[in-house]
């Protein structure tokens, strides 16, 4: 059986700040229409990426973000890095050598670390 990851999406707290944060100081773009409780984003590739609103049967005591690092390849790590600086977003690792390339990391307003790489 072959299987490949289709989509990945992380419940927020505040599903406006979180837009705000993932389209101003990330750069994102909203895919489509917004989902009732939910912001998709797209990638030129394909790759689907959403935030949400927690679902009715979850019960997260609060801890979100804990354990969760979502990667992005990007052409250049540099240029991201300065553009998400200058929008305000909170590095957590300038950028550096990594498993995959040259790669930073940010924390976004629901603690989810954001690496990005470039291969």
């Amino acid at each position: 059986m072959q299987t490949r990851l289709d989509f990945a999406s992380v419940q927020v707290r505040d599903l406006q700040a979180s837009r705000a944060f993932y389209t101003q100081v990330i750069g994102f773009e909203a895919h489509g229409q917004d989902r009732p409780g939910a912001v998709v984003f797209q990638d030129q590739d394909g790759a689907i990426f959403a935030i949400r609103e927690p679902l009715a049967t979850t019960d997260l005591g609060g801890a979100f973000g804990v354990g969760v690092s979502l990667w992005f390849a990007v052409q250049d790590v540099d240029a991201t890095h300065a553009r998400i600086v200058a929008s305000g977003g909170t590095v957590l690792s300038p950028p550096q050598p990594g498993p995959f390339g040259r790669m930073f990391a940010v924390r976004d307003p629901d603690g989810y670390q954001l690496t990005f790489h470039q291969g």
